[in-house]
């Protein structure tokens, strides 16, 4: 039977994958260089597969490390969990998370289900409701954190996740061919809004703005009916929506930051173990890519924060 992986020597391989550096690295686990070097190359030993490649000063992963990288996150995550579930000073108590709809729709069953497997005394109370609402209820102690879009000019967050914000149309209609386009936007004050206004207005597109909500599901339908386009990150792409491109003739948009804010409520233990979780999920989750038929391959789903989608593919359901 083959010997099993070695934790601690995925522990600080992951900590290499994320720092880019076996220096870091090594600060990360409280460890000496030397040290790391000689676990990374016994991992290497026990898979069989050179892991990292030098690039400048920095240690990239190979395809094969890329691969181990999400083996050694689930192996880890679910050392986590195992520990957890036999810890008798299991945290408990009531938490209060903040999310916009469209981000809720994409993340909070991952988040929900490793926070829960892991906390299973604590209550989770879910709030839905725009960034700019969510800044304000952390603010009044309403909330204990919150997943917000994040906006340099008027809050600060933790940025845990990068997105490229994308143009999209329904894939039954040709909107986006008209002379005058028609657009669904959030309220005014969206930043995602003010950043496709900017873009057209550099392209000298003639648009009008037909629907306007905070709602991610007011705003796919219209865009699902033809009725108008929109920009939506990637975690907010449904099922007949049409990915455009600069070939069609949009200019490229901003990328989104997805951070997280904490409330100033005492629930310290709590948020900060509900903060790893999300960063943990939101590092996991990818947005499947389509292939040159523009159909989805499952199996090829990636764990790298930010791949980005080809324009111009339709995307088929899921």
């Amino acid at each position: 039977m083959a010997a099993p992986l070695d934790l601690d020597q995925l522990q600080t391989f992951i900590a290499i994958a994320d720092t880019g550096s076996f220096t870091k690295a090594a600060d990360d686990v409280h460890r000496t260089q030397s040290a790391v070097s000689m676990q990374m190359r016994r991992l290497e030993e026990r898979v069989g597969k050179i892991l990292f490649e030098k690039e400048g000063r920095t240690n990239r992963l190979t395809d094969d490390g890329e691969r181990l990288l999400v083996y050694a996150r689930r192996l880890i995550q679910l050392n986590r969990e195992t520990l957890a579930a036999f810890d008798d000073a299991q945290l408990e108590g009531h938490v209060r998370i903040g999310t916009p709809d469209d981000y809720a729709d994409r993340f909070l069953p991952e988040i929900m289900a490793r926070f829960g497997r892991s906390n299973p005394l604590v209550e989770l109370s879910v709030v839905c409701e725009p960034s700019p609402n969510l800044d304000a209820l952390i603010r009044r102690g309403a909330l204990d954190i919150a997943l917000v879009t994040q906006n340099d000019e008027v809050r600060h967050s933790e940025v845990v996740r990068r997105e490229p914000l994308l143009w999209v149309s329904s894939a039954n209609h040709s909107t986006h061919e008209a002379e005058v386009l028609p657009m669904a936007f959030g309220r005014p004050g969206c930043i995602w809004r003010q950043a496709a206004c900017d873009v057209l207005d550099r392209m000298g597109r003639d648009y009008r703005i037909l629907f306007t909500s905070w709602s991610a599901t007011v705003v796919a339908a219209a865009v699902l009916s033809g009725l108008a386009l929109s920009i939506l990150p990637e975690c907010a792409l449904r099922p007949g929506m049409r990915v455009l491109g600069e070939a069609d003739g949009f200019g490229r948009l901003p990328d989104c930051q997805i951070g997280i804010m904490r409330g100033h409520t005492g629930h310290t233990a709590i948020v900060e173990a509900l903060a790893r979780h999300i960063a943990e999920s939101l590092d996991n989750i990818s947005v499947p890519t389509p292939d040159d038929a523009g159909s989805f391959d499952f199996a090829a789903f990636t764990a790298a924060r930010g791949r980005r989608l080809r324009p111009s593919h339709v995307l088929p359901g899921w």
